[in-house]
Formats: structure tokens, C-alpha cells, sequence
């Protein structure tokens, strides 16, 4: 088992920053695929981000995708993936969740509780 606790949330304006934190323990993660989710008021859960074992990354490319403003990373050594976000929109507020899945799965299997971000105009 793999449990996940998200960190760094909070209230911030529009064009600043924050830097979330998910730290895992129950077993290491270095063989996991590591993810952020979103899921803003009324909408589904969106996917922002994933980081493979390797340290490979893919963004949400959608038009008004985060990609260029979030970058993803991972501390092995820490058990622990960061989301640092730049530039904040106000449509980036949302509850930020992390999930993680072992390389041989095609699922995440593991989720945390979420931390929120809302971003004032």
C-alpha cells in the first residue's frame, strides 16, 4: 500500500506561485508513475501532470493547458513529487490531488485527500 499526502495549497493572486508537495510512504515510489489531478467546482477531475520513474514528464496539453506555467518533479530519495505552478490563473483554482501507479499498471491506484489552491483575480 501506498499512501499519499498532499501539501503546499493555499489562497494566491493571480500571476503568483505556489509549490505542492506529495509525500508517499507505505513503500518507495521510485518504480511509480506519479500524477497530479484537478478537480475545479462543478467540473470532472482533470489531468495536469505525470512524472515516470525515469523522471520523463507529460503535461496537460489542452488549449488552455498548464504547460509551460507547472513544472513536475520528483525526489526519490524524499519519496516525494512536487508541482511547482508560476503565472496562476483564476481558473487554476481547484483541488489538487496525487496519485501514483506502478509501472506495470495501467491505473492510478493510489490517491491522496487533495490540497486546495484558489487563485484570487
Amino acid at each position: 500500500q501506498v499512501q499519499l499526502v498532499e501539501s503546499g495549497g493555499g489562497l494566491v493572486q493571480a500571476g503568483g506561485s505556489l509549490r505542492l508537495s506529495c509525500a508517499a510512504s507505505g513503500r518507495a515510489v521510485s518504480s511509480y508513475a506519479m500524477a497530479w489531478f484537478r478537480q475545479a467546482p462543478g467540473k470532472e477531475r482533470e489531468f495536469v501532470a505525470t512524472i515516470n520513474w525515469s523522471g520523463g514528464s507529460t503535461y496537460n496539453s489542452d488549449s488552455d493547458s498548464v504547460k509551460g506555467r507547472f513544472t513536475i518533479s520528483r525526489d526519490n530519495a524524499k519519496n516525494t513529487v512536487y508541482l511547482q505552478m508560476n503565472k496562476l490563473k483564476p481558473e487554476d483554482t481547484a483541488v489538487y490531488y496525487c496519485a501514483a501507479k506502478h509501472w506495470t499498471s495501467s491505473s492510478y491506484a493510489y490517491w491522496g485527500q487533495g490540497t486546495q489552491v484558489t487563485v484570487s483575480s
